[in-house]
């Protein structure tokens, strides 16, 4: 069973709200057959990378880039990952309070790196999300995991 893996750094209510969307969006009924594991930023290992066949991240930006706990999990997975996830699908969310170009800028440099292809449009917020943004969310984890239905 294919499975897809949202790695996700959570540290506010908007960023809660727009992770608890895109879960919900990736495991929609009509969702079938692909299993989601979620792990948070900080816990999440090169084993949960190898193990997945696609991946959802999704960050605050801080300071004009990615969380530090999202950075750190690239730090520890890319040299374990770079030859064997090369092609995977993934897509991300960001939340920022006025800014997200830093840290889009960052995950696309990393994924890029990594040879991972972006499977769906990154969904960034600044500010509360409003409806449309969660929308967004649940439609990039729908997406993410519809892809990976055999």
């Amino acid at each position: 069973m294919p499975t897809l893996l949202i790695i996700h750094h959570t540290p506010s209510p908007h960023c809660q709200a727009m992770f608890e969307a895109v879960l919900s969006g990736a495991t929609a009924p009509e969702i079938e057959d692909v299993r989601v594991v979620r792990r948070a930023a900080l816990s999440a290992t090169a084993g949960d990378v190898l193990e997945a066949d696609g991946y959802l991240l999704g960050t605050p930006a801080n300071l004009g880039y990615m969380s530090g706990a999202l950075k750190h999990f690239f730090d520890q997975v890319y040299y374990p990952c770079l030859d064997t996830t090369r092609g995977r699908p993934f897509g991300y969310y960001v939340h920022g309070g006025n800014d997200v170009t830093g840290a889009v800028r960052g995950i696309e440099a990393v994924a890029k790196g990594l040879g991972w292809q972006r499977a769906a449009d990154a969904v960034t917020v600044t500010g509360q999300p409003d409806k449309a943004a969660v929308a967004r969310c649940w439609e990039l984890g729908a997406t993410l995991a519809a892809g990976l239905m055999d």
